[in-house]
This record gives structure tokens, C-alpha cells and sequence, in this order.
């Protein structure tokens, strides 16, 4: 009799956590390469499931993949490290005929820059096949947060075999996906994917699975599986422990069945104590056949409120739209800065736009100065980096923007801090600017990074940078164009400091609906042309402006003139090309921002009925 047909009539207990028993051992290293090394480690733990009544075993294989192992400078041993792995499990196994799993594990978290769909199948291909060689009895499929990666591999897994395939996801909430799919929509759609057992394992505890498994409906065609962690985790001494008596663990193995489960395991925590007892719990259940039907907790998603502003990116669509950008100060003293925000607003700009603790120095947070704005009428662009805060930092972050009323958004990566005031500080990262654009664009649909609800919808409209400043302008385009994929509404481009440089960002751009405000700073002196130039990443200045403000030697009065003069220039053909002009303010100079604003009405002025070409 095979797995599945013991499914139609029994539950089965599965085995719980490997890397746990290992961790406990002191082997915190690669534990994959145990395979090898410790062989004799991994049959004991395989033999101590199977005496606490394990039906099934899983190969020691979960991050026996290229990308994982790349982390040890394993890669090359793939092949090695998962043959090893399911010879130990089947000698493990041979005198009691437990059934062994080939797990491979999934690859991305919340971060999908770690690496692209294409990559993910060609290391999962090389993995499967290697397990299916050695004639498992089927396949496991466990922790894939990316719903995306585990249906690609689920397909991919079912044109090599017809073994049985088990797909479990991992929610960061119970009852929902990472992208806020429902978990018993996913579930049923791995079902028709190809998946003959479906379910959950890790993240959540018995009880937050359990609240899970009360929502979903049984397939018709595919089992269902769950492998709940311990217990929530906690942290002793630098180490991550899992508390929980193996009775309560029994207890909710039985309401898993009561659920529709079929197959019960363990994951982080889990122990061959608590299969024993769940083991025994479970001992005369048998499977139900019938759920009554599910209900899914209903999350009543409020629509976002009509903004007080028209979006810039709807704005520059249509006619002239000018962002200025002003610093906010790296002393407490706030009143110039406030005062000169007034006087830009009230010269005309739509918005003024604050860095994000540029160059990696801190600075008075935008989010505050852009509250204390708001009460004396500004509109304001606050930037958003991905170097100063994780993820829970970002979404509370934007949570308390959106409290505010504060909807226009530009998304950076930031400067790393080694450049910046405090060169030890960490930089976290813990996405890129691209997926953090997704993310709000999830705020937007009333999810939060999790997936899930926040019973409103945001009603951000974000911005994303641009740095024409490369040798390759068709390079910069193609990252313009995955920034659209993911969700940027408009981009805002690093100054410019050629006309001829204005003319290709219009040429190379022209196939692109989405607006783009191009970057003009007005230069103060010689020796900050220099800086900008030589220093500061993604600006470049041409020879011509670098012996021009040379030319004004230490008068700072003529270097002043001289920065604005070419500035004006630059927005000469700036305002011909395109509709959103966006003003660099250096130093607090916010008169020489003003000046340019004021050149910016006399040329719409000038010109007015004729439209810019993008």
C-alpha cells in the first residue's frame, strides 16, 4: 500500500524538526553538510521519530539546494549532500517501512531580490532530480512563504514524477498568505496544480495553524497536511527556544483532525516527544470525511478616503508640476527650515520634498517636520529609505504616514551608512526599494506586509528615484521599466547638469507613460561643484560646468550668479521636454529656489499653449 492510499483511510503521524535536534547537539553550521560529516547524528534522529511512531520520515535536504549551500561555498556539492541524504533516511527506515520524503525547502522570504524565479527553478530542477534518483516515496515541499516560487514548483515537480507531492506554505498570519491570498484559496489551487497532499508547516504555532485549518474547505482531489511549530518562539541568551508541553501539542494534533488534517508532523521546536505524543493522541482517529461548511473570517476592507491633493504623477501628466526639495536641518533649530518651506509652497511648489537622513547622516526625521508642515498648510514628500528601518519599522512607519495624511512618497534604497556621519552604524536592507514599492502598493489594497488585513486602504502615491548619470542611459531605462512592474507611480530623477543629457533622458523615456520630474540644483560654488562631482553618489557634472564655476575663483556673490545661470539653462530645455521640474535646494538656499521657480512661471508663461514633449 502506498502513502496515499493509507491517506484514503488513516491519519499519519509525519516526523517533527531535524534542525532543532541539531542546534541542541551544538551543530548550528550547515546542516546539510551533517549529511556527510555527521551521517551517523542524522540516522539517530530519524531513528528516534520512528520509535516515537512516526509513519513518515523527511530527508535532512530542506536548504540542500545551490543557492543555500552557496552561503557555505557548498555549492558544487548538491548532488553529494542530498544522495547521502536519502540513503541514511531509507536505512533509517528500512526495518519498521516508514515512508521517506525528499524535502526541498523554499528559497525566498518576503525578499524576492534574493533571487529571481529563474534562478529558483534551475536549483530546484538540480535538487529533484538528484532526490528522485535515489526513489523516494515522495515529495515534500515545505516553507515557501512566496506563494509565487511553490506553484512554479509544484509544476515543475509534477512533469518529473508522479509520486506523491505534499506543498505546505508558510503564513506570517493564520489564515492568510505573505501576498494576501486566503489560505484555502491557495491550498485548492495547489490542488489543482498538481499537489496530492496540502497544507502549512512552520511560522505558526498549534494554535494560530489550527485557526487557519478552521477556514479552509477539504479538496476533492488532494489530503490535507499540517506541520505546526512548538509554539511561538522566544529567545534565552542569544538562542531561539520553543516552549510548549508535548501534550498540548497532542491535544491540538487532534483538533487538526477534527479540522480535515490527515497528516500531522512537526516543525521548528518539535521533538520526537511531541510525535510520541501526538502519536498516541491520534492512535484511534480516524479521518473525517465531511467539514461543515467553511467560513472565512469576513475582514471588511474600507475603501481610502478621496485625497485633499491631485497625485503628482496625475498632475505631470497633464500640465507643469514642480517639486522642491529642501533638507530638513541636522541641528534642532527648525525655524528657517520651516520658514523657507512656507515661502516655497506659497511661491507655487506642489509639494516640498525631504530626504530621508541623506548620505547616511542623521537629520530631523522628515516624517516629523512634514507633520509640523502640514499645520502650517505645506504639502510635503517625505523620502523613505530601505537602510534605516526592517521591515516592521517600514510598514509602521507608513502606517503612522498614512495616519497623518501624508500620501506622497519617494522610495530609496539610501546611501550605505559607511559613507555617512556613523560609518559602524548598520545598514539593514531588509528589502530593496522595488519591493518595498510593492509592499506600499499592498497598503494600497488594504494588506499589510503580511498579508494581512488593515480594514483600510492606504492611499499612497509613490515615487521612485532615477539616475540618468550612467554610461548606459538604456540600463537606467530598463530599471525604470521594473520600478513600473512593481508599482511606481512617477520618478524623480538625480540632477542633471547638460542640456544634451535632458534631450537622451527624453529619447530613451519616450516609450513610458509614467512622468518624470527632472532633477535641477542650482551649484554655489566651486568647490561643491567638485564635491557633487567627484563624491557624492549619482551626479556628474560636465567639464563645461566645472570650469565655469572655476572661473569664479573664491567670489562667492559671481559663483551664486553663475549657479543659477546655468541652472536656468538647464530648465530652458528641461521645460520643453518635459512637465515635472524638480528643484534641488542647497544649503537652505532656499532664495535661489525661489528665483527658479520664478523662472520656471516666466518660461510657462513665454511659451504657454505649447506642451513639453513627455
Amino acid at each position: 500500500m502506498g502513502l496515499l492510499e493509507d491517506l484514503k483511510i488513516k491519519v499519519l503521524t509525519a516526523d517533527g524538526a531535524i534542525g532543532t535536534l541539531l542546534y541542541s547537539y551544538g551543530l548550528d553550521y550547515c546542516h546539510e553538510e551533517m549529511n556527510i560529516a555527521r551521517p551517523e547524528i542524522i540516522e539517530k534522529i530519524h531513528s528516534e521519530y520512528i520509535a516515537a511512531g512516526a509513519d513518515i520520515i523527511q530527508t535532512n535536504t530542506y536548504g540542500a539546494n545551490a543557492i543555500k549551500l552557496a552561503r557555505y561555498g557548498y555549492e558544487g556539492r548538491v548532488k553529494e549532500f542530498n544522495e547521502a541524504a536519502l540513503a541514511i533516511a531509507k536505512r533509517a527506515a528500512a526495518p519498521g517501512g516508514q515512508y521517506v520524503l525528499a524535502t526541498i525547502g523554499g528559497i525566498r522570504g518576503i525578499r524576492k531580490s534574493d533571487a529571481t524565479l529563474e534562478e529558483i527553478l534551475v536549483t530546484f530542477k538540480e535538487q529533484a532530480e538528484v532526490l528522485l534518483a535515489g526513489e523516494p516515496d515522495g515529495f515534500l515541499l515545505e516553507t515557501y512563504y512566496d506563494f509565487e516560487e511553490l506553484s512554479l514548483c509544484v509544476h515543475a515537480l509534477r512533469e518529473l514524477t508522479d509520486l506523491p507531492i505534499i506543498a505546505q506554505v508558510t503564513m506570517q498570519e493564520a489564515g492568510v498568505l505573505q501576498n494576501g491570498m486566503s489560505f484555502n484559496e491557495a491550498l485548492h489551487d495547489l490542488e489543482r496544480f498538481g499537489a496530492d497532499i496540502v497544507g502549512s508547516n512552520c511560522r505558526l504555532g498549534p494554535f494560530h495553524t489550527i485557526q487557519a485549518f478552521e477556514q479552509v474547505s477539504l479538496p476533492k482531489n488532494a489530503y490535507l497536511s499540517a506541520y505546526p511549530n512548538a509554539s511561538l518562539l522566544d529567545v534565552e541568551d542569544g538562542r531561539v527556544v520553543y516552549e510548549s508541553e508535548t501534550d498540548y501539542f497532542a491535544r491540538a494534533a487532534e483538533e487538526l483532525v477534527n479540522q480535515g488534517v490527515r497528516l500531522i508532523g512537526g516543525c521548528c521546536g518539535t521533538t520526537p516527544k511531541h510525535i510520541a505524543a501526538a502519536k498516541k493522541r491520534l492512535a484511534n482517529l480516524s479521518p473525517i470525511e465531511e467539514k461543515a461548511e467553511t467560513k472565512g473570517r469576513t475582514e471588511f476592507v474600507r475603501v481610502a478616503e478621496p485625497r485633499k491633493h491631485e497625485p503628482l504623477h496625475e498632475k505631470a501628466k497633464r500640465e507643469r508640476s514642480v517639486i522642491v526639495e529642501l533638507d530638513t536641518p541636522r541641528h534642532l533649530e527648525i525655524e528657517c527650515f520651516v520658514e523657507g518651506a512656507k515661502k516655497l509652497s506659497e511661491a507655487g511648489a506642489d509639494v516640498v520634498m525631504m530626504a530621508d537622513n541623506s548620505l547616511a547622516s542623521p537629520r530631523i526625521s522628515n516624517i516629523a517636520m512634514a507633520a509640523i508642515l502640514k499645520e502650517h498648510g505645506v504639502r510635503s514628500l517625505p523620502h523613505l529609505t530601505c537602510r534605516d528601518r526592517n521591515l516592521i519599522g517600514l510598514q509602521s512607519h507608513l502606517m503612522g504616514l498614512d495616519a497623518l495624511e501624508l500620501h506622497d512618497i519617494l522610495v530609496v534604497t539610501g546611501d550605505p551608512t559607511k559613507v555617512g556621519d556613523f560609518p559602524g552604524a548598520t545598514s539593514v536592507y531588509d528589502v530593496s526599494s522595488m519591493e518595498l514599492i510593492s509592499l506600499i502598493k499592498q497598503l494600497n489594497e488594504g494588506g499589510s506586509f503580511t498579508g494581512k488585513s488593515l480594514r483600510k486602504q492606504a492611499n499612497f502615491s509613490v515615487a521612485a528615484a532615477f539616475n540618468p548619470n550612467v554610461r548606459v542611459l538604456d540600463r537606467a531605462v530598463q530599471r525604470l521599466e521594473k520600478k513600473i512592474e512593481h508599482g511606481a507611480d512617477y520618478f524623480i530623477s538625480q540632477p542633471v547638469y547638460t542640456k544634451e543629457k535632458i534631450i537622451e533622458i527624453s529619447e530613451a523615456t519616450k516609450h513610458l507613460e509614467t512622468p518624470i520630474y527632472i532633477g535641477i540644483m542650482p551649484l554655489t560654488s566651486s568647490r561643491s561643484a567638485e564635491f557633487l562631482h567627484h563624491e557624492v553618489p549619482g551626479i556628474k557634472l560636465s567639464e563645461e560646468v566645472l570650469a565655469r564655476m572655476a572661473a569664479c575663483g573664491d567670489d562667492k556673490e559671481a559663483a551664486s550668479k553663475e549657479g543659477l545661470a546655468i541652472a536656468k539653462e538647464l530648465l530652458d530645455t528641461a521645460c520643453q521636454y518635459f512637465n515635472g521640474i524638480y528643484l534641488i535646494t542647497p544649503f537652505l538656499r532656499y532664495d535661489m529656489t525661489l528665483e527658479l521657480m520664478e523662472y520656471v512661471k516666466q518660461y510657462d508663461a513665454k511659451h504657454k499653449g505649447e506642451k513639453s514633449h513627455v
